[in-house]
């Protein structure tokens, strides 16, 4: 009776052994199962992001056609225009002037009207907006402009923001109006400025575009 009890415990683990190894196998066909669902459910997700950028991209693959691109696009659309001459001006304000060289020796400020604008006058306290060409007096060479920057300069007139020749020149000019200012030493940086400023006597020539 006891080798019977023996010869039926052994039969029983070999079942049980072989029930294991059937799980087993059971077990590793459902893991390739789901990594094959796995890996198709990752290729039409790439391709699915694929279809929606080339949507998106209104079928280009130019990087420029991106949303950044053209949000960049449209914000160069809306940049305002240089020079921002006032409706009505004259359209010699639309053109860099051409400024020579003064004669003599220049003592006092000299103003001179080139174009008359037909705008409010201005006046200190106000912040104005104008384009300008300055170079010395002496020569006529040309150390600074608005015009190479493509961007017109705006200051509150008679605030001390800019040399005195400006603050009393610009006084008193019509919106729209070209003017020429020549400046002596003593309302311009001086006989011997030490910022890298240009020296001795200035000429300008100023368009006011805007006063407020």
């Amino acid at each position: 009776m006891t080798e019977r009890t023996d010869l039926l415990s052994k039969a029983e683990k070999r079942a049980a052994a072989k029930a294991a190894r059937a799980r087993a196998a059971r077990a590793a066909q459902r893991r390739r199962t789901l990594s094959i669902v796995g890996a198709a459910v990752a290729v039409v997700a790439v391709i699915a992001a694929l279809v929606v950028l080339v949507v998106v991209n209104g079928g280009s693959s130019d990087p420029s056609a991106s949303p950044s691109g053209a949000a960049t696009t449209e914000a160069a659309a809306t940049e305002a225009p240089f020079p921002p001459v006032p409706a009505g001006a004259d359209p010699a304000l639309s053109k860099k002037p051409e400024v020579k060289a003064g004669g003599g020796t220049l003592t006092s400020l000299v103003k001179t009207t080139v174009v008359e604008g037909a705008g409010p006058a201005t006046a200190a306290g106000q912040s104005i907006t104008v384009n300008y060409v300055g170079v010395t007096y002496a020569d006529g060479k040309e150390f600074d402009a608005s015009w190479d920057h493509k961007q017109a300069f705006t200051f509150s007139l008679g605030g001390g923001q800019v040399i005195k020749g400006w603050d009393q020149g610009l006084v008193g000019i019509k919106v729209g109006s070209r003017v020429q200012l020549d400046i002596p030493p003593a309302l311009a940086y001086g006989e011997n400025p030490t910022g890298g400023q240009p020296a001795g006597a200035l000429r300008f020539v100023v368009d006011v575009l805007a006063a407020q």
